[in-house]
């Protein structure tokens, strides 16, 4: 046992004594870097976060920042008064719990102090403050508090220091020793620290509500709850004793934000009890990691935090602290300011998993005992990430656009996107089927599409349903709960993928899907922020101002989103802005005060971009004008059936793209009209859909343009084809509880739907024009002419069919998605309704389908709009902006 009498003017000795963890600026100071990059092990935080509705509680709190905080604290002690079951009069709220401390130091009575040690030094520096003799009482050799040994000190009435769990050892003591001792000596004040207790098991005896009257329990909210930077703590006593304390704190002391913060985090119960789990099995993982390196003893402990000691007589961890901050970026805790240790101990905090494998292989090298990681760890490729405010923000298009910059630059390059749902999908060389949007970008990366590009691909069926396909392979059509109890099985197969492809690049581009703040989704998310934590992507989050909202967008969806992933967005991105863009200079200030993120780029509206368009609504806005050199009347008209399930919509693109073709998206019966060609796409759900064809009109005014002595020409591709026919069966209930459907009658052919897919790439020859064509098949039907010698369309190489049509050649289907790339057939094709409609044919070709000169377009624009010298910053390149990065954007 040891006396010290601690008074009069703190000196440098006083500094060094008190010192404590989780001095972020001055661990960024000494190891020449920002504070985001520092890894703090130093404070003992929630390793989860701050709950994720802390940006929206904290947003409303701000509406009411214009007046004073409620001195009561009211409905903060009601919340606490109904979470641990006593009366409001028993507990007091602090601004941290190191201001109540020192308020019950000031309150007198006592000259004083005992502090079983080590322990928190803040109980001996109020002390200290307010002159109280200490008495600092070692603990046993298993950090116990040992409570006999304090009799003989006790028989003067005394202030006693005590913590549970105890900081920095982690040890808890017997709550029913306590209340023995506190019942033997009523003269004497204990108070019970129980800032870390939280995170103990539901059931564990606690001093708040089961208290003698002589014991004081103080509870800090900033350490379970993750927000140090808030400042709030609670101390349960007596009435009498609170009414006490109250005197001796200032007015005011609880802001209005701690407060509102406060009582939301009491009475979210969900969060406690998902904290209290992660963070054992955490502390677990960590403390199992750490026990493998020689040299470090690591001792149990019950809250968020380790302790631990070089093996070594005197062996000092200062060296291994200072490595870790200066060539890892990580900060532990030296212990040399406990009471009882010295620098041979240090403290190391519970954090997520990633952080924690970093520190065990960070002081596995500087100890030389570097071995098999503890589990799997993959090499680190520098990944950016589009996310969007919303759906159709651009996110496919932009991703394209990094894709095709990286490339320019020299770099390796691939895309990545999670999970996509989308009824426009493609079929790889390995009979794969994935993501139309990730083989866009695979182009612009010159790299052949790979279904790791996209490992789980949704196609709905239905408003509540959809089939899975899983690395290119369907597993099933499931509804919405039975994915999400698959989920986790999908998860798996999306990490591997990226892990495989992340492997063998240089650079990743990841896209995100929808909004990353749909906070519904949120907990079983595998595509937006869990994906960028697990890739350690840097996220531009990306918002479309054509559509109006857009400062108003990002502002919410950061609000949303919690701290941990609010460290992962770099900045904004404005998409599609027409006018002068100096005129968002106003709002981008602003942006930049409410969020901490500033806007990376403005991109102007791009017009006739010439890429594939990310998804049917922008599809479905139908016509595009501004590459067409021909009058109306000297243009062909064709009309494509808006499906309510349209499929592979980009079929259509080619034709789109040609400067004597106007394109009508139709969804009336009624704006058909008279058209060159009709032309009806694929769908997911051939049955669904043609019977909502059927229901609308659409099918008989169809009908009347094939058999009323029309020249309109009809095809059917896929879903359309089917369509088309006699009969469509479903005798296996794929989309319809209807075993057997009729079809449009316009072609002698009935199609089975079964249930093994079809998914290949196919070549072959148009049979009337001789053009070779190519592309892909994705069906489940299987189509048989109902008559003989009917006409075959289209032959793939084999010489089988691939198309059947009427004998006057105006009707006719076929299953290959991807026909109209091929320029030489396309352009025979618009000429023979030019020549239906008296038009003379133009004969050579007008456009090449070819997305290169696009691509490159794309990019320069994107380029000349973000400053790429902060992007390649944000991934980590030293020097940031390449020769190449700069040639391309002075105009190479």
């Amino acid at each position: 046992m040891k006396q010290r009498i601690l008074a009069g003017i703190p000196d440098i000795a006083d500094e060094q004594k008190f010192a404590h963890g989780g001095n972020l600026r001055r661990m960024a100071e000494l190891a020449g870097c920002s504070t985001d990059e520092i890894i703090d092990f130093s404070a003992n935080v929630n390793p989860l976060g701050p709950p994720p509705w802390l940006g929206q509680e904290v947003g409303q709190t701000l509406q009411s920042i214009d007046s004073y905080p409620d001195p009561d604290a009211h409905d903060l002690l009601m919340a606490a008064a109904e979470t641990y079951k006593i009366w409001p009069t028993q507990v007091i709220a602090g601004n941290g719990a190191s201001e109540l401390l020192f308020a019950i130091a000031a309150m007198g009575g006592y000259r004083q102090a005992i502090i079983p040690s080590p322990t928190y030094v803040d109980y001996a520096r109020a002390c200290k403050t307010h002159r109280l003799t200490t008495l600092e009482v070692p603990m046993d050799e298993n950090f116990q508090v040992n409570f006999p040994a304090m009799g003989s000190l006790l028989t003067t009435p005394s202030l006693v220091y005590l913590c549970s769990p105890n900081n920095p050892t982690g040890t808890t003591f017997s709550s029913a020793d306590l209340r023995e001792v506190a019942s033997m000596f009523p003269q004497s004040r204990f108070i019970v620290d129980e800032s870390f207790a939280e995170f103990l098991p539901v059931n564990s005896d606690r001093l708040i509500r089961n208290r003698p009257s002589n014991v004081i329990t103080v509870l800090s909210m900033t350490k379970f709850y993750a927000i140090p930077g808030i400042r709030l703590g609670l101390a349960f006593a007596d009435p009498d004793i609170i009414l006490k304390l109250k005197q001796c704190m200032p007015a005011w002391s609880v802001n209005t934000m701690a407060q509102k913060v406060g009582a939301r985090c009491l009475r979210d119960r969900q969060y406690a009890a998902h904290t209290r789990e992660q963070t054992g099995l955490l502390r677990k993982s960590l403390a199992s990691g750490l026990r493998q390196i020689p040299g470090i003893k690591v001792y149990p402990g019950e809250a968020n935090y380790l302790l631990c000691r070089m093996e070594r007589v005197g062996q000092d961890a200062t060296p291994l602290q200072e490595r870790l901050l200066m060539e890892h970026r990580i900060a532990i805790r030296l212990c040399g300011n406990y009471e009882g240790l010295d620098n041979n101990w240090f403290r190391v905090a519970v954090r997520n998993q990633d952080d924690n494998e970093r520190l065990i292989k960070a002081m596995e090298m500087i100890t030389g005992t570097a071995r098999s990681p503890i589990i799997k760890r993959t090499r680190h490729t520098p990944a950016l990430m589009i996310q969007g405010t919303s759906s159709n923000a651009g996110k496919s298009v932009l991703a394209a656009a990094f894709c095709r910059i990286f490339l320019q630059d020299g770099y390796s390059v691939a895309p990545f996107k999670a999970q996509n749902m989308s009824l426009n999908s493609y079929v790889t060389d390995q009979g794969c089927e994935m993501g139309r949007a990730q083989v866009t970008q695979a182009m612009a990366c010159r790299q052949k599409p790979d279904v790791r590009m996209n490992p789980v691909l949704l196609k709905p069926g239905s408003d509540i349903g959809s089939q899975v396909i899983v690395m290119g392979r369907p597993v099933g059509n499931m509804v919405v709960s039975e994915y999400l109890q698959y989920k986790p099985r999908a998860w798996e197969a999306v990490k591997t993928a990226y892990d495989s492809l992340a492997n063998e690049h240089d650079i990743m581009v990841l896209e995100g899907a929808g909004s990353p703040a749909e906070v519904n989704l949120k907990h079983h998310d595998i595509v937006n922020m869990a994906m960028a934590k697990y890739a350690n992507a840097r996220v531009l989050l990306a918002g479309d101002i054509d559509r109006g909202g857009v400062f108003a967008s990002m502002v919410g969806t950061m609000s949303l989103l919690t701290p941990s992933e609010r460290s992962l967005v770099e900045g904004f991105i404005i998409n599609r802005f027409r006018g002068d863009a100096s005129l968002l200079d106003p709002a981008f200030g602003q942006m930049f005060e409410h969020t901490g993120k500033p806007v990376m780029g403005t991109i102007p509206y791009i017009h006739s971009l010439g890429l594939p368009e990310e998804d049917s609504v922008s599809f479905k806005e139908g016509f595009r004008p501004d590459n067409k050199k021909f009058p109306a009347d000297q243009c062909v008209d064709i009309a494509v059936i808006d499906l309510p399930r349209i499929s592979n919509f980009n079929d259509i693109d080619p034709l789109f793209a040609e400067p004597d073709v106007r394109i009508r998206i139709v969804s009336d019966a009624h704006e058909l009209g008279t058209p060159d060609a009709v032309i009806i796409p694929g769908s997911k759900s051939t049955v669904p859909d043609m019977k909502a064809l059927r229901g609308a009109g659409m099918a008989a005014a169809i009908r009347a343009l094939a058999n009323n002595g029309h020249k309109t020409r009809i095809i059917g591709i896929c879903g359309g084809f089917q369509m088309l026919g006699q009969l469509v069966d479903d005798p296996y209930g794929l989309e319809s509880e209807s075993t057997r459907v009729d079809g449009f009658g316009l072609l002698p052919v009935q199609t089975s739907l079964v249930p093994e897919k079809t998914l290949t790439r196919t070549w072959g020859t148009h049979a009337d024009s001789g053009h070779g064509v190519h592309g892909y098949e994705i069906h489940h039907g299987q189509t048989r002419p109902l008559a003989e010698n009917l006409h075959v369309a289209l032959r793939d190489n084999a010489g089988e069919p691939l198309g059947f049509s009427r004998a006057d050649k105006r009707v006719w289907g076929t299953y290959l998605h991807g026909l109209f790339d091929a320029d030489e057939f396309r352009r025979w094709f618009i000429d023979q309704l030019r020549m239906d409609k008296g038009l003379k044919p133009l004969e050579t070709v007008q456009v090449t389908f070819d997305l290169e000169d696009a691509l490159d377009h794309l990019a320069s624009v994107v380029r000349e709009a973000i400053c790429m010298e902060k992007v390649y910053k944000a991934l980590g390149f030293s020097g940031c902006c390449t020769q190449a990065s700069l040639f391309f954007r002075n105009g190479g």
